[in-house]
């Protein structure tokens, strides 16, 4: 019987026609009224070869076998306990089989010895079993130093998928990754810069070690693949020049062969990184007449960041700004309260402080002045205080004077946040702040003009580490918004 399984896949056999076929049916009698003589082996390829056959998976032989096996788990060594634990993974059906396999995995982990039967498990069973996917990531730490590269590429992207950041089983896959001497295989460097984005786990030896063995390859990828490194390399915050120079080439050597929606992603990778590519003026006429009269076909969110990418980068022109700040495109996002609408409208703020700041010659629409005070990104659920920001709110007051001195904790309609706000005279004496008008609040305390001389000084906080989970300070966000608040009259002091 497991014979004519292999030859039906390997010779892509009529199964209806050989489970018609009177032998056939000889042969599943004898093995059913002698199921308890077939010795393990046999039995579990027995199992795996029937659904092969196409016999139903609820009939009476399939059943019986099942049955014969779940009797006999206890018996089986450990390495037949994983590969039918893979075989019923990938049967993708309702088993009572299946929990009872895992369940004696999860009690037998510690006799685990091969590495190749543990990241089979972590990547074919343990989306199953979190108790299990908890034993096999402690056997992984202890086998790391033994994976080979295929290996490492495979329990990175077996945690990724699972969503598991297990920190030091990852630190112990960077250590041997960097460890290994010869250059890395191509599915390696990608799939484990995937799986480090993913998971959002910046390692700066590897992901230097990644940017420059993909550099040489860069060619021979696909345009999905080249877009897909950009976003993760994006989504690191992890800039490297010489291939992010060689992704912009790629983009002009193969601009037909890329879809608008993968140009768009390779572009909001770039304003991510605060990147500008030194044939800028050639990739930007490029991407421009890319764009041209496809707006239409972007959806709301991409066609959002692909506008703000251009403010990032000093490159948006007044028909953007004119489609995302119209009436009826913002329209569509008042009203959505999902974490993706948020963060658009967050960026459509951007894109309008953009357009009053950035553009003098741009002449409307703007968002109306009701929508600029609109609670964003879930913001008003503040994040918990840290050391910094608390230090801050404590050592202002006492240090200018008094607390109608400062003003902590500012939302601008520009879509930025302050952690504090200071007016100084001429001779740089603090001010009551709120005695005075402020048009980078929605809803302005003073009526007052400022001073002769007096200036408004916004006090930024860099938080360290420099990888922070709202990336505010970071890179491309970091650079719009020092702009910003420059041209809105501000005076910076950052504090880290």
């Amino acid at each position: 019987i497991a014979r004519l399984a292999r030859l039906t896949c390997e010779q892509r056999l009529d199964t209806e026609s050989i489970r018609g076929d009177s032998r056939f049916q000889q042969l599943l009698d004898t093995v059913d009224a002698q199921i308890s003589q077939v010795w393990n082996t046999p039995l579990v390829q027995l199992l795996r070869s029937l659904p092969a056959l196409g016999l139903a998976r609820g009939g009476r032989q399939v059943r019986s076998v099942e049955q014969e096996v779940l009797w006999r788990l206890r018996r089986l060594p450990l390495r037949q306990l994983a590969h039918l634990a893979e075989h019923l993974a990938g049967q993708g059906h309702d088993s009572l089989l299946l929990p009872e396999v895992l369940r004696k995995l999860e009690l037998r982990w510690t006799e685990l010895d091969g590495t190749r039967t543990v990241v089979m498990l972590m990547s074919k069973v343990g989306h199953l079993s979190p108790a299990l996917m908890e034993r096999l990531e402690d056997k992984a730490l202890e086998l790391a130093e033994q994976f080979d590269p295929d290996e490492l590429r495979r329990v990175a992207l077996a945690l990724a998928l699972q969503q598991r950041r297990c920190v030091p089983l990852l630190r112990a896959l960077s250590y041997h990754l960097l460890q290994k001497p010869a250059e890395l295989p191509l599915p390696v460097l990608t799939d484990v810069l995937f799986a480090y984005s993913k998971l959002s786990f910046q390692q700066p030896q590897v992901l230097h070690r990644l940017s420059l063995e993909l550099q040489p390859h860069l060619g021979s990828l696909s345009p999905a693949q080249v877009s897909r490194c950009a976003r993760s390399f994006a989504s690191l915050r992890w800039l490297s020049r010489p291939l992010a120079e060689a992704i912009a080439q790629y983009c002009l050597d193969n601009t037909q062969n890329l879809s608008i929606t993968q140009l768009c992603g390779i572009l909001v990778s770039f304003a991510r990184l605060n990147f500008q590519p030194s044939s800028s003026e050639e990739f930007f006429s490029m991407i421009q007449e890319r764009l041209q009269g496809q707006e239409q076909q972007l959806d709301t969110h991409l066609l959002t960041d692909v506008v703000w990418s251009l403010c990032v980068l000093q490159q948006a022109r007044p028909p953007h700004l004119r489609q995302v700040l119209s009436p009826e495109f913002h329209a569509r996002l008042r009203d959505d309260t999902s974490p993706r609408a948020q963060s658009s409208w967050l960026k459509l703020l951007h894109i309008n402080a953009t357009a009053r700041l950035e553009a003098p010659g741009y002449q409307g629409p703007f968002l109306p002045p009701e929508a600029l005070g609109r609670n964003r990104d879930g913001d008003k659920d503040r994040e918990k205080a840290t050391p910094l920001q608390r230090g801050l709110r404590e050592a202002l007051p006492v240090a200018l004077g008094g607390h109608d001195l400062v003003r902590c904790d500012v939302s601008t309609v520009y879509g930025w946040d302050i952690d504090a706000e200071l007016v100084l005279d001429s001779d740089n004496k603090p001010l009551p702040v709120k005695d005075f008008s402020a048009p980078h609040l929605s809803h302005s305390e003073g009526t007052k003009p400022l001073p002769p001389g007096a200036r408004r000084v916004a006090v930024l906080r860099w938080e360290l580490p420099q990888f922070s989970s709202r990336g505010r300070e970071l890179l491309g966000r970091g650079s719009l918004a020092r702009r910003h608040l420059r041209a809105a009259g501000f005076l910076l002091a950052e504090v880290s």
